[in-house]
């Protein structure tokens, strides 16, 4: 058929692009190149939505290769404007929440959001039923949860499983069960998440749903994990191994070997865990060689086409030159007349120059006024930056010598105290001394604690996600539980932007644990390029809006500091049910 109809031979060329999507995707986007070739050719709605496809697919398939601003580059600025002129067909819904879903990977959460209500409110006014406003649905949902917002994503939730319950069949269901999982794990319900999990992976294998079964695998892993059932948690890691899908990207091949690598640390076995270790850095290092090979072809590129620009700039050099002296022939006839027009311009000029003096006047003390400002306002910072710096190194001053110095004279105190002891004293004396030296040995435990909040060595040897985890363990008591939830923490931020949005989550953290009475504690930290965003919750008693203004703690005014040196924003919500912080930073370097 396609061989007697151009328009049938796009739609084949797409379809086959389809085909090939998962098990070949060079084979995937050729096929779509030729779809894209000839749809523009046909102006009807049905061959305007199948180039729309064709370019959103095509990004799917380039994007492991070109990353996710590609992709949402193709959606905006092809796909979605193919189409949005048909606002009353689903199809705009279905690209509205591919678009929200990816801005949802990247963190973009209100830019995200904001495209999935223009998918729902599209798709419930035209197919109310249909696999996309389920998928929409479900996809919202995710973004709250992604968000800590549970509540708002349980009534998606609900909106979709009535969708989804007629069709117990369907593979639809493998998403809602991923989704409803997220959304337990999300309220900190483990247990109840992981039969969620199990429904799931019995619809991802029934459908060879391999990407789905992975990810809830991982998930799997993490809960048994967190409830300490690590011969289980490992077994889950292993089969991923075996399956293979997962770890067909060597990025996420590295994050399985470092889980199981924690994991056999956890279980007691060093031997096997540092066996993993081992892979993760080879592969890590070899990951990182290719990123140095790239790195090394872009600047040659970059070189090369310099070259040619300096060429092309000389060819124009002289063709510019034959061209002046050319017109340099002709421009003595047009001088007398050139000549009464300039002095007839030159008052209108004086003219114009004359009624706008006064307002490049004011424009010049604003411009002035501006400086000023900048200057003070860089001054501020400067001098923030270095008051924080002497504190740091203060800090690690003093953590040195409390630990070399003053521990040392302790743990010499008690050695000599027990060696005494045994020559000097009877039985009867011996049990009074032993409590002497308990009580010295709480002491230079309680000197370790303090030297430990000084400086952080998790911090400085193994980087900021690696601190945040050891700080939230240190927090975490019998009757208090705290959450650490770490979401695409850069190991590339530089010392002093780790150092201080270290010591804001420890300000928080100890301001929850001190004042809040909660017995809960979530710490959600994720980062998108130069963004980085904190979120901590706690279910304690809450406090009054002002009081946090009245107060006179120099922690907060420390943190208030850190936040505006990272050129962040702070914001307070607490009611009798519990209290929210939610502060974005910038992490780039200033000047």
């Amino acid at each position: 058929m396609a061989k007697k109809d151009p328009y049938v031979l796009a739609k084949y060329y797409y379809y086959e692009g389809f085909y090939y999507q998962e098990s070949n995707p060079q084979k995937a986007a050729i096929s779509y190149q030729k779809a894209l070739l000839l749809f523009p050719k046909f102006k009807t709605e049905e061959s305007h939505f199948f180039q729309a496809l064709s370019w959103y697919n095509y990004g799917v398939v380039k994007k492991d290769k070109e990353g996710y601003p590609f992709l949402v580059k193709i959606l905006l600025e092809k796909s979605i404007p193919t189409v949005e002129k048909y606002t009353e067909n689903p199809r705009l819904g279905y690209l509205y929440s591919q678009l929200a879903i990816i801005l949802t990977y990247n963190a973009e959460f209100e830019k995200s959001n904001y495209y999935n209500q223009r998918a729902i409110g599209l798709l419930e006014k035209t197919a109310p039923k249909s696999s996309e406003l389920f998928t929409a649905y479900l996809h919202t949902a995710s973004n709250f949860c992604y968000q800590a917002k549970g509540d708002e994503a349980k009534k998606y939730i609900d909106k979709a499983e009535k969708l989804i319950v007629p069709y117990p069949e369907s593979s639809y269901n493998t998403l809602f069960y991923y989704i409803k999982a997220l959304y337990l794990i999300t309220k900190q319900k483990n247990t109840e998440a992981l039969p969620m999990i199990e429904k799931g992976l019995f619809y991802s294998k029934k459908h060879n749903q391999n990407i789905y079964t992975q990810m809830f695998y991982v998930n799997k892993y993490d809960i048994l994990r967190k409830l300490n059932r690590y011969t289980e948690a490992k077994a889950v890691l292993e089969s991923t191994l075996t399956e293979k899908t997962l770890i067909r990207e060597a990025n996420n091949r590295k994050t399985i070997y470092y889980l199981l690598s924690n994991i056999n640390e956890l279980m007691g076995n060093p031997q096997e865990a540092l066996s993993w270790q081992k892979k993760y850095s080879t592969l890590s290092d070899s990951l990182n060689a290719e990123n140095v090979k790239l790195k090394i072809n872009q600047l040659e590129t970059k070189f090369n086409t310099s070259e040619k620009e300096k060429k092309i700039a000389t060819l124009n050099a002289e063709k510019k030159d034959k061209e002046l002296l050319m017109n340099k022939k002709n421009s003595y006839l047009w001088i007398l007349g050139l000549a009464a027009f300039l002095f007839l311009s030159l008052l209108i000029f004086i003219f114009i120059v004359y009624k706008k003096n006064r307002k490049i006047s004011e424009q010049k003390e604003i411009n002035l006024q501006q400086k000023i400002t900048d200057i003070k306002q860089k001054e501020e910072l400067n001098l923030t930056k270095a008051i924080m710096e002497s504190e740091e190194r203060e800090r690690e001053r003093i953590a040195r010598d409390l630990h070399d110095g003053l521990g040392g004279m302790l743990a010499g105190v008690k050695i000599n105290l027990s060696s005494w002891s045994l020559t000097h004293l009877d039985n009867d004396h011996q049990e009074s001394l032993l409590r002497i030296i308990h009580q010295l040995d709480s002491s230079v435990n309680e000197l370790r604690h303090i030297a430990r909040n000084l400086m952080p060595e998790a911090l400085l040897n193994s980087g900021l996600e690696a601190a945040l985890e050891d700080l939230c363990e240190f927090y975490t008591r019998k009757d208090l539980h705290i959450d650490c939830q770490l979401i695409g923490i850069s190991k590339e931020l530089t010392l002093n932007i780790q150092m201080n949005i270290y010591r804001i989550i420890q300000e928080l953290l100890a301001n929850s644990v001190k004042h809040s009475e909660a017995n809960t504690i979530l710490l959600q930290c994720s980062q998108s390029n130069d963004n980085f965003m904190i979120t901590i919750e706690d279910n304690g008693k809450g406090f009054r809006e002002t009081d946090h203004i009245k107060t006179k703690s120099m922690g907060l005014h420390n943190l208030k500091n850190r936040v505006d040196y990272l050129k962040g924003q702070i914001e307070i919500n607490s009611d009798a049910e519990g209290t929210a912080i939610t502060i974005e930073l910038n992490t780039k370097e200033s000047e």
